[in-house]
């Protein structure tokens, strides 16, 4: 996302952000909008069957240090998303982005400033930033 498109996001968000406009109701409506994905993702499994997933312990040899932990650890995911779950998932992960933009926006943060702050934080320490 442009720093211009994230401010514009943002912006938007502000001027609709209405009838939620509470701390309390928007991190609730955060936290049910989080659980929309989890849900999106998991139908995308269990009723869709796109994806699979195969999940068991990661098999990462005991003398593997950090940096090369990517090349032994899976996703535990097979398959691709179908067109109807993808567009399902990316609706509920925007409507997920709006409740982030609001509680940003309500705490007078700049979103494009904490998403830059944290691409140059995981830049920086690269792997290391992730323990």
């Amino acid at each position: 996302m442009s720093d211009r498109a994230c401010k514009e996001f943002q912006n938007t968000v502000s001027d609709y952000l209405i009838r939620h406009r509470s701390i309390l109701d928007v991190m609730s409506k955060l936290q049910e909008a989080t659980a929309h994905v989890n849900r999106a993702i998991s139908k995308s499994v269990t009723s869709c069957g796109c994806l699979n997933i195969e999940a068991s312990k990661q098999p990462i040899p005991k003398d593997a240090n950090l940096s090369e932990m990517a090349e032994y650890v899976r996703t535990h995911l097979e398959g691709n998303l179908c067109p109807t779950c993808l567009d399902t998932i990316e609706a509920e992960l925007g409507n997920t982005m709006f409740y982030i933009a609001a509680i940003c926006t309500l705490l007078d943060l700049d979103l494009e400033k904490i998403i830059t702050h944290e691409n140059n934080r995981i830049s920086t320490l690269g792997v290391y930033s992730l323990t």
